[in-house]
């Protein structure tokens, strides 16, 4: 306990871990909030709806900036001091995301109705949602390259405070079109926020203008898309893989059981991803820097049981009060009308266990460029993901989406545990990581 506190202090300062935990308190509580809203003035219906089209928007918005926004951050951490090295990584970046997202945005302005039958089916026709979402989709992109740029330059503090200020935009613009539009000011709010945002990003980086003389089309670089493919290629899969299976599941649950049900399973899963935002904000503060700066077997296992014995006890503990309090917390974020939630607490909680027990040792994946291994795993999710959902929701209902949950992510786990079966479990010498 006191290895990790001291990292977060020494290599962190308290001032932007203080903001870090500020700003993941305020997307949460920004999301309860939503969720009240959706419940009272559309219901499940609607929560279902939301939850395909944040899943959709989720993935293509990785597509649009084509997975480079990890990749970028490095890169430019490491080109900096680089004037020249710097203009050829800021101006293929930028041109070449300017014209993945503006191609996008086309594919999706004229496939605009084939993709609102695919998310809302037939009967819910929001053709003009998906118009309005390809329309802004190239802000979106132009927000998250000048969002690569601050982490480049190690302004941390600067993205902390800006997210915040673009959730109080956001939480204030949703809240508005729901009230006066319902369904399709939900959906609306959905689509043009992360626009939105850019307005305060240009703000935020305004300290940086120099950079844009910088961006230049006679610096674009064939070998900085190179160097950058295998983050693309990561963040692709990782980002596209999930979503995706989660509106195919969605969609399987509304013609197997009713829209209905798939809007308690959406409920069911904002509320995983509220207590999940604290434990992921840590892996990636603490866990992910570590595992970076790790070079041998027997410290890597050191680190991770680490985790497992200083943070698991206090997640499970927290996961347990939640279990325990699911009555008073489905009406507290919802509506009575979610009652049907209480029921899926329970193999959702396990899975989210699993998950993270798993999620601990792929960051290792991250840290080490291990390319590979993290695309087959991802591959491997999804379809387990899939597989098991459709096969249990069709033996026991609903419950069965959140029992496909637990166990494609024990599945995950048990894969992991055997790809580091040596480094875990073995009798280790300090050789070097690579080998498994």
């Amino acid at each position: 306990m006191k290895k990790f506190f001291n990292h977060i202090n020494g290599e962190n300062s308290v001032k932007t871990f203080g903001l870090n935990s500020a700003n993941v308190g305020l997307k949460i509580l920004s999301g309860i909030i939503i969720s009240k809203f959706i419940a009272i003035y559309i219901g499940p219906y609607g929560m279902a709806l939301i939850g395909n089209l944040k899943n959709f928007l989720s993935a293509i918005q990785s597509i649009a900036i084509s997975g480079l926004y990890r990749g970028v951050v490095k890169f430019i951490s490491q080109v900096k001091s680089d004037a020249l090295e710097l203009s050829k990584t800021l101006s293929t970046v930028f041109y070449f995301g300017f014209f993945s997202s503006f191609f996008l945005a086309l594919l999706c302005y004229y496939n605009a109705e084939f993709i609102s039958d695919v998310l809302f089916s037939e009967d819910y026709k929001y053709t003009n949602i998906i118009e309005t979402m390809a329309i802004v989709l190239p802000f979106y992109a132009l927000n998250m390259f000048a969002f690569s740029i601050m982490n480049g330059f190690s302004k941390q503090k600067y993205l902390l405070v800006i997210n915040m200020l673009c959730q109080v935009l956001g939480l204030a613009v949703t809240l508005l079109l729901i009230f006066r539009e319902n369904i399709n000011g939900a959906l609306l709010a959905i689509v043009i926020t992360p626009a939105l945002n850019l307005l305060i990003t240009i703000v935020g980086i305004a300290f940086r203008k120099s950079l844009i003389t910088t961006i230049k089309i006679k610096h674009i670089s064939l070998s900085v898309i190179n160097r950058l493919s295998p983050y693309m290629i990561m963040a692709l899969v990782s980002a596209i893989a999930i979503p995706i299976v989660m509106v195919i599941i969605r969609n399987y649950i509304i013609t197997a059981l009713g829209i209905e049900a798939a809007g308690y399973w959406t409920a069911m899963t904002r509320v995983s991803d509220y207590y999940l935002m604290f434990i992921n904000s840590l892996m990636v503060l603490y866990i992910l820097p570590r595992f970076s700066a790790i070079n041998s077997k027997s410290k890597f296992k050191k680190e991770v049981f680490s985790f497992y014995k200083i943070v698991m006890p206090v997640f499970l503990i927290l996961l347990f009060v939640i279990y325990l309090g699911r009555s008073i917390l489905v009406p507290l974020f919802f509506s009575e009308e979610f009652e049907p939630v209480v029921d899926l607490f329970g193999f959702q909680i396990l899975g989210d266990i699993m998950r993270v027990l798993a999620m601990v040792i792929v960051y290792k994946f991250l840290a080490k460029k291990m390319f590979g291994h993290y695309i087959i795993l991802e591959i491997f999710l999804f379809l387990i993901m899939y597989a098991s959902s459709v096969f249990l929701i069709d033996e026991f209902g609903l419950k069965g989406a959140v029992m496909g949950h637990f166990f494609s992510y024990s599945m995950y786990f048990a894969l992991i545990l055997l790809i580091f079966n040596s480094s875990l479990f073995g009798i280790l010498p300090s050789d070097n990581l690579e080998e498994n």
